[in-house]
């Protein structure tokens, strides 16, 4: 078998076997397919597309590359949420323990934050002393305990993707949904969960700009998943402004612990609602309806906010940060962004608003950047708002105060206000299922 065949096949619009496909993943795996073959094929395929056999085929040969997590030690169904990524979702750390005080296991390896979109990992690390390195047996001990872990990603897991990844970073083919699916999905079987949530976001903020990119990426997972044999449900989820109000790590785990009491923005408490019911619901705990009722009471009842806090206290963390949230370190200085004008807020580009949290200090640009868990900022006001001149906006946080100026530039050429006020955009505009996509 030769690599320049295969490229030449996906170049002509055929169809990859299964045993082309595995041959060419392990080889290059091992080193024996040079990049630049390499990317000659990822290019055949952003422009030929895969077909759903050659999809699936090219998934499980990544997931499979390097370590297959097995969960088995772990009792119960496990169910496992993915977020296509955003600015202000902090969804996992509000789902996670609703799920868990509903009687479903979620051991789950979260990421960290790149660019302008933020990562689990590092909002978890914004709790002192919070361990996200975790040995197996332990991992294993505390969610069959508590019904939740949250930790880094550790071992050896999907070596195909992170080769592939870095390689379409570089030429151009990281917007191929048929490579997005596989990158997301490889993941999401090695971690060996039994059923999958995907939260696929969509609007300026998301990588997937377009509802109708968004839902052909969802159909491709959904279908990965179900044909893997793990349940998958998708929602198509607004990321056209910021989930929430806070941005900034330590400010996200505050307005998780904030809606966990019954007390956070309405946009933020709807998506973790629907989230939690689809995922009790793929793990059999009834219809969607009754598994938000599930949900509902899990925060009503306060065990959700157990469930996060014992959970931290598990992994090392200072748990009195979450039964106290003002006792987390505060940046050391503080900026009101004003309304430069009279009228509503009509539009807020999410990914620039991303980018001015970033230059506050809360992102980084690089895979070995640090960030300061303080800095980020807090909107005071959102799409639909009628603000005055003068009025908050927005108030940003930061260690430096030089700092302020380019966030703050870059903050208000995000917002438009307007006279009249814009449309109500959707929060949740479809879900896909196996049967088929119901749209909103």
């Amino acid at each position: 078998m030769r690599m320049y065949d295969l490229i030449m096949k996906k170049r002509n619009g055929e169809e990859l076997s299964k045993e082309e496909m595995h041959w060419m993943i392990q080889n290059y795996v091992k080193g024996e397919i040079p990049d630049y073959q390499m990317s000659a094929f990822l290019m055949a395929v952003y422009f030929r597309g895969m077909t759903e056999a050659e999809t699936l085929t090219m998934t499980l040969e990544v997931a499979h590359s390097g370590d297959m997590v097995d969960l088995s030690g772990i009792e119960g169904i496990k169910v496992d949420k993915h977020s296509t990524g955003g600015v202000g979702d902090k969804t996992t750390l509000i789902v996670a323990p609703i799920v868990a005080a509903c009687g479903v296991k979620v051991a789950k390896m979260s990421g960290r934050g790149l660019g302008h979109t933020g990562g689990t990992v590092d909002k978890l690390e914004s709790i002192p002393n919070m361990r996200m390195k975790i040995e197996r047996e332990e991992f294993f001990s505390i969610v069959n305990r508590i019904g939740l872990s949250v930790v880094g990603q550790s071992g050896n897991l999907a070596p195909a993707d992170k080769k592939l990844y870095a390689l379409r970073d570089v030429t151009a083919t990281v917007d191929s949904i048929p490579l997005i699916a596989v990158s997301i999905m490889s993941k999401k079987l090695a971690a060996g969960s039994d059923c999958i949530l995907l939260d696929v976001k969509t609007g300026s903020g998301a990588f997937m700009k377009t509802l109708e990119d968004s839902v052909a990426l969802a159909k491709e997972m959904v279908s990965i998943g179900e044909q893997a044999g793990k349940r998958t449900v998708a929602l198509i989820t607004d990321m056209d402004l910021p989930l929430g109000q806070n941005i900034g790590n330590s400010l996200e785990v505050i307005e998780a612990v904030q809606t966990l009491r019954g007390e956070g923005p309405s946009d933020l408490t709807e998506l973790c609602l629907c989230l939690s019911a689809d995922m009790l619901y793929l793990a059999g705990k009834g219809s969607p309806e009754s598994c938000r009722t599930l949900a509902e009471q899990s925060i009503e009842s306060g065990e959700a906010l157990r469930r996060l806090a014992a959970m931290v206290e598990a992994q090392g963390g200072d748990a009195s940060v979450i039964w106290n949230p003002e006792k987390f370190a505060k940046a050391a200085y503080q900026r009101e962004v004003l309304a430069p004008r009279e009228g509503f807020v009509t539009k807020m580009n999410s990914e620039g608003i991303g980018i001015a949290a970033c230059l506050l200090g809360a992102g980084r640009e690089t895979v070995d950047g640090t960030i300061d868990y303080r800095a980020g900022m807090v909107l005071k006001k959102k799409t639909g708002d009628y603000v005055r001149e003068g009025e908050v906006l927005a108030v940003l946080y930061a260690s430096h105060p030089e700092l302020f100026a380019s966030a703050e530039k870059k903050y208000l050429d995000s917002v438009a206000i307007e006279e009249k006020k814009a449309k109500e955009l959707p929060l949740i505009y479809a879900r896909v299922t196996k049967e088929g996509t119901l749209f909103y």
